[in-house]
Order: structure tokens, then sequence, then C-alpha cells
């Protein structure tokens, strides 16, 4: 028997980010070094009140509400007032499993074509591809960042027409580390309100923000028609407890009524135990807060210096300001890598993997043309319980302490270093 598939999904490939952790975690199976810069995990343990909490919870065994506890709709409403100034009332948070369910939900459940800036995090496109969505993607420069400016995003919607219109904007973003400004928020707010485009603003990495700055949300600028995206998985760094949030503004309560039915037709509700323990999270924050301020310390100093090393490399780096995350290109080796034969960022990519053991994915995942020799570059291949215990602080940092805490980073950048060298 040869089962008939749904030809929206026929051709989806899995997802990249999961594949090259598959790919990588084999061939350490096998024996090879690999040194890992392809998957986002936090690599830091859970903190040990979300832990506690989940163990002490685990006797909860009944369905929760679609929606999600209350008191964690409640302390998730608190946080984000606190945290980020937002005015989300409790009955505005929806529970999920994991924010990336949520996106998807609600991707499905809205007509219209999804606006993504390019590069931005894989996903985004091929759950558009799912539903039947036109994807389009919006070009980003580097020297801006590779950020979405109003002007790039008042093109897109008038080319578009009067078509129902969704945005997804990723701040700080996957792939590249940048963090939109305040000034920069109001513009696209500006251009999101003429067109009555709707938001989604995935914030999923809102405490890793390296700007000495207060984070900024757009839905401060654009309250009426943002739906804005965060969970457990990156700061708290449970990325395996699977538990999202969504902040959907009463203005949209026609997304909220149809978001509801479609979470009782699919996932029905979290695992109550997993619920406990992201209240826990959200409404102890304070008694977090400085271990997570130590881990956004060490995650703005393995950024910084990948980005040195690559510079130092004559590879074009924008400044990391945000998540764990860089998006250097190879432009400035594009004729010897032709001389190669290789003329695109998979060929490049696989290249490294195979000569170097270096492993990253390229910016064709993120919906750059085959041709654009970026590459995304998590900083996370370091052992984050061992680091957090010998961190002695950023400013006691120095060759010897950085070799004996991140070895697999210099690793890989010594790697890439002789790749170049290499071709001559």
């Amino acid at each position: 028997m040869i089962p008939s598939i749904n030809p929206l999904v026929l051709n989806l490939k899995e997802s990249a980010t999961l594949s090259i952790n598959k790919m990588v975690k084999r061939l350490r199976k096998e024996g090879r070094e690999v040194f890992h810069f392809g998957f986002g995990q936090a690599p830091f343990p859970v903190p040990g009140i979300i832990q506690e909490a989940l163990r002490s919870n685990t006797h909860h065994n009944t369905y929760l509400p679609t929606e999600g506890l209350p008191e964690l709709q409640a302390a998730v409403s608190e946080f984000y007032r606190n945290e980020f100034n937002l005015d989300y009332r409790p009955a505005d948070v929806f529970i999920g499993p994991g924010s990336k369910e949520l996106i998807f939900q609600t991707n499905y459940l809205l007509e219209g074509a999804l606006l993504v800036p390019a590069p931005s995090w894989v996903s985004y496109g091929p759950q558009a591809t799912i539903r039947g969505k036109r994807l389009f993607p919006i070009a980003t420069e580097r020297e801006n960042g590779y950020k979405l400016t109003a002007a790039a995003l008042d093109r897109a919607c008038h080319h578009l027409g009067q078509q129902q219109k969704m945005l997804i904007l990723n701040n700080p973003n996957n792939p590249t580390g940048a963090v939109y400004r305040e000034d920069e928020l109001r513009e696209i707010a500006q251009i999101c309100r003429a067109y009555s485009v709707l938001v989604i603003s995935d914030e999923i990495y809102a405490m890793i923000d390296f700007t000495g700055e207060a984070y900024t949300s757009l839905s401060r600028f654009y309250p009426e028609g943002t739906i804005v995206s965060g969970g457990l998985s990156k700061s708290f760094a449970a990325g395996g407890y699977r538990l999202g949030v969504m902040l959907i503004p009463e203005e949209l309560r026609v997304i909220k009524d149809a978001l509801k039915s479609i979470i009782s037709e699919t996932f029905s509700a979290v695992s109550a135990p997993v619920q406990y323990a992201a209240l826990a999270a959200y409404s102890r924050f304070d008694e977090i807060r400085n271990e997570i301020k130590i881990n956004n310390e060490i995650y703005k100093f393995a950024s910084r210096y990948l980005c040195r090393r690559f510079r130092d490399m004559e590879l074009n780096c924008p400044k990391p300001e945000g998540a764990f995350y860089l998006f250097p290109d190879f432009e400035n080796y594009a004729e010897k890598l032709r001389a190669r034969g290789i003329l695109t960022g998979i060929s490049l990519t696989e290249d490294l993997l195979k000569k170097k053991g270096v492993a990253f994915l390229p910016g064709s995942d993120f919906y750059f043309p085959a041709t654009n020799l970026g590459v995304r570059v998590a900083v996370v291949d370091f052992d984050g319980a061992e680091v957090r215990e010998a961190w002695p602080g950023a400013a006691k940092m120095n060759e010897s302490r950085t070799m004996e805490l991140f070895p697999r980073l210099i690793g890989g950048c010594d790697r890439l270093a002789e790749y170049l060298e290499d071709m001559g």
C-alpha cells in the first residue's frame, strides 16, 4: 500500500536545526570530532526552583483549561508587565507546548500572506507552507544588521495590495543576534498600522539582550495588532519542557476565540506538572534573576569572542546584540570558493563539515538565495554547568581562561581558520 500524502507537506524536509543536531550527534557517536555551531539550545541547567516545582507537582494528573493554568496565566501577565511594561491581562495569555506550536496554530487560523524578514528562523516558512500560505521574504541588508526597515516593509505591503497580511518579527533575532531599537520599532509600527498588518512578535529571546538598554517590544507601539510569544526554552534553559506562552490583545478577540477552538481539538492542554513548573519560573522570577543575568553575560562573552575571531578571518559579521547567534558571511572568499567548485551556501557548509568537522547552517535555510554565502552560527557548544561554576566574570576573562571554558568554540574557530588558509 502506498499512502496518499497531503501535497502541502509532501516536499517538506525535517527542520534544518533539528536535522543538523541529529547529524552532529551521529557523527560524534561514530567518533568524529565535530564543532557544533548548528543548533541553538540553551546549554545551562534549568534553574533549581523550576526543577523543584516540576518534581513537586507530578501528582497533578487532570486536564487543565485549554488556555492554561489560571494561576500561570496571571503570573505570565504580571511578568510581562513588570519586565517589559506590556499590558496584557491574564485572560489574554495562552499556554502551549512550546512557542513554536502556538505560532503554528496562529499562523494556521489566519488568512493572508506571511511576511518574514530574510534572514529569519527556519520554521516560519515551512509552517506557512503547511497552511498553503504565500510566503513573502523581505530582503534585509548586512550593513543594517539584517534588520527589517520600515521602508522595506512598506514596499512589501504595498506590493501585496489589500489582502490581509501577517508579519512575524523575531526580536532578538535568530539567526543574526540583532536587537531592534525603540526608534526602529516605532517606524515599523507605523507601517503595520497603516496597512492593518497582523504581527506575531516572537520574543523567545527577549531576556537575552546585550545592548545595555531596556528591552522594547513592538507591542509597545502597536498593541492593538501585535501578538507576543515567548516561553521557557531559551532564557530559562528549559527547551525540553516544551512550554510556550502567547499574549493576544483583546482587540484581536476573534483570534483568541479561534485559537481556543483549535487547541481544544488538537493538544487540548499542556502537561499539568510542566505548567506548575512554569508557574515557579514566572511568579518567582526575582529568585533566579541573577542566575539568568550571569548566563547572559556568558552568552555575550561567547558571542563577542566568536565575532572577533570571524572578523580576524576577514569574514563579514555584524556585531551580535542578543540571543545566542551570529550570521557571518564568506563573500570575501567567493572567488576562491568558486575556484573549488563551491557556489552555494549548502555546498560550503557541507565542505566545512566534511573537511574540518565544523557544523554551520547555510543562509538558504533562512530564506536567502542558494548562492548566499552567509551561515548561521550558534554560540552554545560548551558545558553550561561547568562554565557557570567556573565563571569569574567577563572582566576577569583572559586567553587561558577562554581556552579552559570554551575549548570547542576556540577549536571550531581554529579549524575554520585552517580551512580558509588552505585556500591560499
